[in-house]
Parts: C-alpha cells; sequence; structure tokens
C-alpha cells in the first residue's frame, strides 16, 4: 500500500458516486412496492396480506443473502456482486410484467428481486469503508442518501407510469432502465485504494484529538461474543420492522383516508427527500461527535414520529410524519455501517455488518405481513401503527446501552464461553 501518494483527485469519489447511483436504482424501485400494491388488488382480487407477503420474503431473503454477498465482497469486491445482482433485479421486473398467479409474484418479486437486493448495501457500505478513514461519516452518509433520493423520485416516477401506462408496462420500463444504468455504474467500483496503488483517505492520521483514527478490528467470530452486538441486532430488528410497515402501507393508509394516489405517493417521497438531508447531516455529526451518540438521538426521533404517526388523519399531519421520520429513516442507514465500524472494526466488516442487518430484514418481513393482515380484519392500519410507536421507544432504550468495545473484554468473554 503506497501511503505516501495523494493524487489531487481522489478515486474514492468516484466509488461513492456510483455507489449513490446504485442504491437510489435499486432500493428506490424496490421501495416503490406500495405503489403498487392497490393495482394488484383491484386487478386480480388478492388481499393486502396476501400481496404484501412478496415484499416480505424478498426482504427477509435479502438480509439472509446479504450475510453471503457480505462475505464474498470481503474477498472478491463489490464489482462482481452488483454485476449479477443488478441485472437480476431488472428481470424480476421485466418478468413481473406478465403477473398472472400469485406464485408469480412470490417467485419473481419475493424470490429474484429479494436476492438482487442482498448484493447492494452490504458489498457497497463496506466498499466504502474500506476507501475512507477520515470522512468516513459523511462520505458513508452520501451513499446512503442514495435511498433517499430513490424513495424521492422512484414512486412518484412509478405513479406517473402507472396512471399513463398500467402497472405491467410500467414494470417493463423501470425493469429495463435499472438493468441498464447499474451495470453502467457497478464498472466503476473497485474495492479498495490499494487495488489502484491508493491508501484509504486519511489512513494514520491523527483526529482533531490527535488520536489515531484506527479502530479495534475483530474478526465476526470475535464480534458475536461482545454485548454490542447482539444490542445492534434488537435494535435493527425493532427498526427494520417498524420502516418497512411504513414503506409497504403508508401510501395504501393514505388512500384509505380519502387522499389521492398520488399525493400519497408524495407522502413517500418526502420521507425519502428529508433522509438524504439526514443521512449527509447526520454522518457529518458522526465524524465530529462519534457514532453512538449521534445514534442515540436518531432514535429518539423515531420515536417521536412513531407516536405522532397514530393519530394523524389528514395530509399535513402525515406530511410532518414523513419529514420528522424521515431524519430518522436516514441517519439510522448512515450510521448503522459505521457504528459496526467503530465497535468491531473492518477487516469482517461486509460479513459482521451483513448478519446485524438480517434483522432489519427480520423485521422488515414480519412488519408488513402484519401490517396488512391487521388492516384486512380491522380495516384499520391504528393498531399496527401502536406497536410500531412501541418498538421505536424499545430500541431508543437499548442504544443507551451501547458502550465501546475492548479487546480484553471480547477475550474474557471469549475464554469463558470455551471454559478456561
Amino acid at each position: 500500500m503506497s501511503e505516501g501518494i495523494k493524487p489531487k483527485f481522489f478515486y474514492g469519489y468516484i466509488v461513492v458516486a456510483a455507489s449513490f447511483l446504485i442504491i437510489l436504482l435499486m432500493w428506490g424501485t424496490f421501495y416503490s412496492f406500495g405503489v403498487l400494491l392497490k393495482p394488484l388488488v383491484a386487478d386480480f382480487g388478492w388481499t393486502k396480506e396476501t400481496i404484501a407477503g412478496a415484499y416480505s420474503l424478498a426482504h427477509l431473503l435479502s438480509g439472509f443473502l446479504g450475510i453471503v454477498t457480505g462475505r464474498l465482497t470481503d474477498k472478491f469486491g463489490p464489482k462482481v456482486i452488483i454485476l449479477v445482482c443488478g441485472p437480476l433485479l431488472g428481470l424480476g421486473y421485466l418478468l413481473m410484467s406478465g403477473l398472472s398467479t400469485i406464485w408469480q409474484l412470490y417467485l419473481f418479486y419475493g424470490v429474484m428481486i429479494g436476492t438482487a437486493m442482498s448484493g447492494t448495501v452490504v458489498p457497497l457500505t463496506s466498499t466504502v469503508a474500506r476507501w475512507f478513514v477520515k470522512r468516513r461519516g459523511v462520505m458513508m452518509g452520501t451513499v446512503l442518501a442514495g435511498f433517499g433520493a430513490g424513495i424521492m423520485i422512484m414512486p412518484v416516477m412509478i405513479s406517473h407510469l402507472l396512471y399513463s401506462y398500467g402497472w405491467s408496462t410500467s414494470c417493463k420500463i423501470i425493469g429495463s432502465m435499472v438493468l441498464v444504468l447499474v451495470v453502467a455504474a457497478a464498472m466503476f467500483l473497485k474495492r479498495d485504494p490499494s487495488k489502484i496503488g491508493l491508501s484509504p483517505y486519511g489512513y494514520n492520521e491523527p483526529d482533531k484529538a490527535g488520536q489515531s483514527l484506527q479502530t479495534n478490528d475483530f474478526s465476526f467470530q470475535e464480534a458475536v461474543h461482545f454485548k454490542q452486538f447482539w444490542l445492534m441486532c434488537a435494535i435493527t430488528l425493532c427498526f427494520g420492522f417498524c420502516t418497512q410497515v411504513i414503506m409497504v402501507h403508508i401510501i395504501p393508509h393514505a388512500i384509505e383516508l380519502g387522499i389521492s394516489a398520488e399525493k400519497a405517493a408524495t407522502i413517500l417521497a418526502t420521507l425519502g427527500g428529508v433522509s438524504i438531508a439526514s443521512r449527509i447531516i447526520l454522518g457529518s455529526a458522526a465524524d465530529r461527535v462519534g457514532p453512538r451518540l449521534t445514534f442515540s438521538i436518531t432514535f429518539i426521533i423515531a420515536a417521536v414520529a412513531l407516536l405522532w404517526l397514530i393519530p394523524s388523519n389528514v395530509l399535513w399531519m402525515l406530511y410532518l410524519f414523513a419529514v420528522i421520520y424521515g431524519l430518522a429513516y436516514g441517519g439510522e442507514s448512515a450510521l448503522r455501517p459505521l457504528m459496526v465500524a467503530e465497535l468491531f472494526g473492518l477487516s469482517s466488516h461486509g460479513v459482521t455488518h451483513g448478519v446485524v442487518l438480517v434483522n432489519i430484514a427480520i423485521g422488515g418481513a414480519i412488519g408488513p405481513l402484519l401490517a396488512g393482515r391487521i388492516s384486512d380484519i380491522y380495516g384499520s392500519y391504528s393498531l399496527i401503527f401502536e406497536i410500531c410507536a412501541v418498538l421505536g421507544i424499545i430500541a431508543f432504550i437499548l442504544t443507551l446501552f451501547i458502550k465501546p468495545t475492548t479487546s480484553n473484554e471480547g477475550i474474557s468473554e471469549e475464554l469463558s464461553r470455551e471454559g478456561l
């Protein structure tokens, strides 16, 4: 590794830009599922619970396979992963255009698109973490702002396409666009700076306090011996449940309140737009005051938003919810990989973050499915929003128990487990 090379333009910024675009396209498309829910109910007569089950399967599969793609990224880098997963997402939407039976929805969306989504967050965030030591927070926030940009752009765009062409043609257009653009962006990805004779940005430089910016570095096998790892898993499980209830059901909820489909889509777009700024601002704040404090503040915001959602029954109240929750949603996704890096290091960041992310997938699979069932039975989302508020408060409380990791702590716990 050439520690002295400091080119005028650091290639890591190209990696960040490519990663941002990939997240925008793939997750913006994935999170547009709620736009399709009502048209599919109308055309096929399936229940919301049945349709949401395909999304839940996709979310669950993406999380568990994220462990695999994280491990593969640690070994081979992100380009190969994205070159497989991007086209798979596009193909899934192209096949969705010919839906006629429910098993096709579960195969094309649940299995194919779920598999495709596993190769995005963990490979890209682990790659960016390797490119930056200094400015890691703001760069991670910039990449993950692609979530917000995608949520702001894609649901509204797909809503317009549905109005003009119907859901089938819209799936063809979106699938083709994603396939081409993701493949193009993936060509700019490189696993780490050493591949082109560079060092990570800020490598071995002191921080403002004059201390090294390097952290403890634990393998995944060592990380699981820390209580901090299990706290992160519990927190992300709660947050995944709440967030995916919102992503899938906030648009149908708004429509059932008498709000038009296009205005309902702008609620989700507002959430996404706010989360863009949140990821960058809170990522930058983490660089200054540390990820742990910023992480806790994020979950205070989430709890407040979810409590506000319970009585929200008019458009302005839902917009205000979207603004507040957008701050939390953006902050959590930007800070989570930073927390994993700070607590456990980078040598196994891909697989460690991948396992933490599985809990978002588990919560995100249960939440939309349960919300659909509750809505089908009671004709209202009130109960599920109350459940989300409780989980938001629990997640915040758990953040207060996360402390820094130390080598002695991990070793002593490992020895005690082995009976030494």
